[in-house]
């Protein structure tokens, strides 16, 4: 039998990402076709799809709000692409809102779960979800099968990353 040895590696990696940007997008369905061209992008029709066309990608997280990311040199480029869209819509630079991790690894959901009352094997690769993490709303997001991004505001991410490391450590002495 082992013991618990705390320098021992984590059996979830966890990363901080950088900064990318990030917007929220508000639009009626009617106008997605407009809004669709000056970004550049399609859409996503489904609450927890995803879709991606060169720096940019989009998560539908409601039935008319999407989550846009793109790099951070693309930012102005985005919001200027939008500014010229001649139909309602909202679109809201929320780059500095939000702490993103990537948990990889095949006990990253188990370490989830710990904070997420859904049931994580639904979420397939390439899709997501606006949940709760512990009490927090958060943006998970599922990269492949064993690749996850939790993103959740800044304000709440000491709470979050301390959870996140308490059960990794708990699964790493066995719990």
């Amino acid at each position: 039998m082992t013991s618990y040895n705390p320098s021992t590696v984590r059996p979830v990696a966890v990363l901080e990402l950088p900064l990318e940007a990030r917007f929220n997008l508000r639009i009626r369905s009617a106008d997605k076709k407009a809004i669709e061209t000056a970004l550049g992008l399609a859409l996503p029709d489904r609450v927890g799809s995803a879709k991606s066309a060169k720096q940019r990608a989009a998560l539908c997280i409601g039935p008319d709000e999407w989550v846009i990311k793109s790099d951070a040199k693309d930012a102005d480029a985005l919001e200027a692409s939008l500014a010229k869209a001649t139909v309602p819509h909202s679109l809201v630079n929320v780059t500095d809102r939000e702490v993103t991790w990537r948990l990889s690894g095949p006990r990253a959901a188990e370490l989830l779960s710990a904070g997420i009352a859904r049931d994580l094997a639904k979420i397939k690769p390439q899709t997501g979800a606006r949940t709760i993490f512990d009490g927090v709303q958060a943006v998970l997001f599922r990269e492949t099968e064993h690749d996850w991004t939790l993103s959740v505001w800044r304000s709440f991410a000491p709470h979050a990353r301390h959870l996140i490391d308490t059960v990794n450590e708990e699964l790493a002495s066995g719990l």
